[in-house]
């Protein structure tokens, strides 16, 4: 049963959704959930590349070749309306419960949704699909985790007010919740089911904040017992059915990482190294085999992308399992062990092959069964395991949830309607993969949105719109805040500048030492690649970006203060140093991970001073938006408050939005609204030309 680390974005994967993912340390929203999409589980993080290799012998974000470039060219003008942000957003995020998603007796679902404006839990009944609320908040956003084996009972996660201490709670059929990790300043995740469900696992860091150890809770009576004692310096990765076997992850460096295995059985469970290696390698556990045998992990030893492979827990032999030509992301399986999930990011989309391990036969999810190709996540499995459970997207369509029957005559139903029937799904666009030659020749790869009514007579504005990180991607998948912009008439170009992950451990790590350097390069330019289309207005391009994003927005203000006519800054990194000093704790040894890419605060002040935007702020001369969260534990808000100021003092046009009761991302409908309506305001006066008021300070509270 895998182990969900406690990491800031929590990324959850499928069955045994307990699965970590990306580093710790990355300062990245789960696939931009903090900066552009609601904060919540389920999408998927790129696992963190390792190693480096010669940039000429592994261009990996070039193999696909330069043909969706072109694909994107096509001449897309019609008639298009226009919507609000509150009709785009409007559209309910829906996703299941990482653990047990089916009740055990199959007849309903676990699953979230914000349909009220908040997440929530909710179970849909499969028979009739009518959707009822099982928790009712409208403050902090609540994510169910598993519902118990025997019962209507579920375990769900929430925290207080963005601040990402979560904690563990238990509800049963009556609506009466407990809390399971009581105390302040605490975080905890549910790590999974052992013991054939008897009990569940949790991992905590009450005793210390830099270290989570793992707790046994009884499923019927919730008293818990002292697993695993954490020495220090180790996260959590795996646990196995039996509760006998955890895998702990060891990052050394951003680059190189082990695993060690514990044996709790033993007279003196201690942790053993299984990864011996030379060089920067990258290990990740993915998950234990059903028969108990086996450890799955993932690993690019082997490889430019990470494959995954076995380890015997009796002999340590290893050996491949699944060779793919992208990174293998994910390895899971169903309750019997009859069924294999796993995902490749395959150029900015997860393929996800599920397969039967008795035939060796490969089950189509989607193709022959009704349902339009599209992005599939998060597979769970009905007890019986006569069908599944998935989610199913595209660039151009919203999550919704499906059950498809398992066999000769499978049966494809779908559960949800995402989108709101005010919008015609035909004014949506398609995003396609588009690469262009940077400044050294180096191909970058990127998502592009095109507006319908872009033409070469009628020119439309465009955006650079920066990923989270550093080393996150901007991926094929739906974008209602990007949707929003690309219908009021601006094209987007979702840039994976070097240094994104997916495209190989080179090209994840050309950026390291050099952010705000080498990366910058690419943003900027990527300005020409837009300019040079004759249906994109080339005197009217700003960027867009979160998080890191939002980091590389500043940047490329303050030291290319010609290139870009605006910028609009979404939480934001622009003081290294005071952000580097105030990682919290519970991000332990990843902290050192993060040090090791970007740079020690204690001995490479001069150049985190040198590529902080706050220090440059007076080179500012173009608009600036600004977005916060005032709970926000990784951003802290006097980053934006200082900016704000400095730039305000250049005589510069300064809008900011403070939301004050979010944090890292948006958790509410509401603010995830109000954001949107920001952006286009403040591009239909500095992009378009339109009247506007400027310098603007907006404080929301929903």
């Amino acid at each position: 049963m895998r182990i969900r680390r406690p990491a800031p974005s929590d990324p959850i994967r499928p069955r045994a959704a307990w699965r970590l993912g990306a580093a710790v340390a990355a300062l990245s929203c789960a696939a931009l959930a903090a900066c552009d999409r609601p904060a919540g589980p389920d999408k998927p993080a790129e696992p963190q590349s390792a190693a480096t290799a010669d940039p000429a012998t592994t261009d990996a974000s070039a193999k696909a070749g330069q043909t969706d470039a072109t694909k994107a060219e096509a001449t897309t003008d019609r008639p298009s309306q226009t919507y609000s942000a509150e009709a785009f957003l409007d559209t309910v995020s829906v996703g299941l419960a990482p653990g047990h998603a089916f009740s055990p007796d199959g007849s309903t679902l676990l699953a979230y949704s914000d349909q009220s404006g908040v997440f929530n839990a909710y179970a849909i009944d499969l028979a009739t699909g009518d959707k009822t609320a099982l928790t009712n908040s409208d403050g902090d956003a609540i994510f169910p985790v598993s519902y118990f084996p025997d019962s209507q009972r579920f375990l769900y996660s929430a925290d207080q007010g963005g601040n990402e201490l979560t904690h563990v709670y238990v509800q049963g059929p009556d609506g009466t919740a407990q809390d399971l990790t009581p105390g302040d300043a605490l975080k905890a995740s549910v790590a999974g089911w052992i013991e054939d469900d008897a009990a569940f696992v949790v991992a905590t860091n009450e005793r210390d904040p830099q270290a989570f150890d793992l707790y046994r809770y009884d499923a019927e009576s919730y008293e818990r017992s002292l697993l695993f004692e954490n020495p220090g310096g180790l996260y959590p990765a795996e646990i196995s059915d039996d509760g006998r076997w955890v895998v702990l992850s060891r990052a050394n460096t951003n680059a190189d990482s082990d695993l060690l295995l514990v044996d709790l059985d033993a007279e003196t469970p201690e942790p053993r190294l299984i990864t011996e290696h030379e060089g920067a390698i990258q290990f990740n556990a993915f998950a234990f085999t059903p028969e108990g045998d086996k450890l799955v992990y993932g690993t690019n030893e082997t490889s430019e992308f990470t494959q995954a492979w076995t380890y015997d827990l009796e002999t340590g032999e290893t050996a491949p399992l699944i060779e793919a030509d992208w990174n293998v992301v994910y390895v899971s399986y169903s309750p019997s062990g009859r069924y294999r999930v796993h995902g490749v990011n395959a150029d900015a989309r997860t393929q996800v092959t599920l397969t039967d391990r008795l035939t060796g036969d490969t089950v189509p999810l989607t193709d022959g069964v009704g349902l339009a190709d599209g992005i599939v996540s998060s597979v769970r499995f009905a007890p019986d395991e006569t069908r599944v459970a998935f989610r199913l997207e595209s660039a151009s369509q919203p999550a919704n949830l499906y059950t498809l029957t398992l066999g000769d005559d499978a049966t494809a139903r779908r559960l949800t309607d995402s989108l709101t029937d005010a919008i015609d799904p035909a004014d949506l666009v398609e995003a396609t993969v588009a690469r262009f030659d940077s400044y050294d020749g180096l191909s970058i790869p990127g998502i592009l949105y095109r507006p319908h009514q872009a033409s070469a007579e009628t020119p439309v504005p465009a955006l650079v719109w920066v990923h989270g990180g550093p080393g996150g991607q901007s991926r094929l998948g739906y974008n209602g805040t990007i949707q929003h912009l690309v219908n009021h008439g601006y094209a987007v170009y979702a840039i994976n500048n070097r240094g994104s992950s997916g495209y190989g451990k080179t090209f994840n790590h050309l950026d390291d030492q050099k952010h705000g350097e080498a990366d910058l390069g690419d943003v900027v330019a990527s300005k020409d690649f837009l300019a040079a289309k004759d249906w994109i207005d080339g005197d009217a391009i700003g960027i867009i970006g979160g998080s890191y994003g939002g980091y590389m927005v500043a940047a490329a203000l303050a030291f290319e203060p010609q290139v870009f006519d605006l910028g609009i800054d979404i939480f934001g990194v622009t003081n290294w140093l005071r952000t580097l000093q105030s990682i919290p704790a519970w991000w332990g040894p990843q902290r050192d991970a993060l040090y090791d890419e970007l740079g020690d605060p204690a001995t490479d002040e001069d150049r985190l001073r040198r590529i902080s935007p706050l220090f440059h702020a007076d080179q500012i001369e173009r608009p600036l938006l600004v977005v916060q969260g005032a709970n926000d534990p990784r951003v802290l808000k006097v980053e934006s408050d200082e900016l704000v100021e400095a730039v305000r003092a250049n005589g510069v046009p300064v809008d900011y939005v403070v939301f004050d009761d979010e944090g890292h991302g948006f958790r509410k409908k509401a603010n995830r609204v109000a954001a949107s309506e920001a952006y286009l305001r403040f591009l239909d006066t500095h992009l378009k030309g339109q009247d506007a008021p400027t310098d603007t300070d907006a404080t929301a509270t929903n």
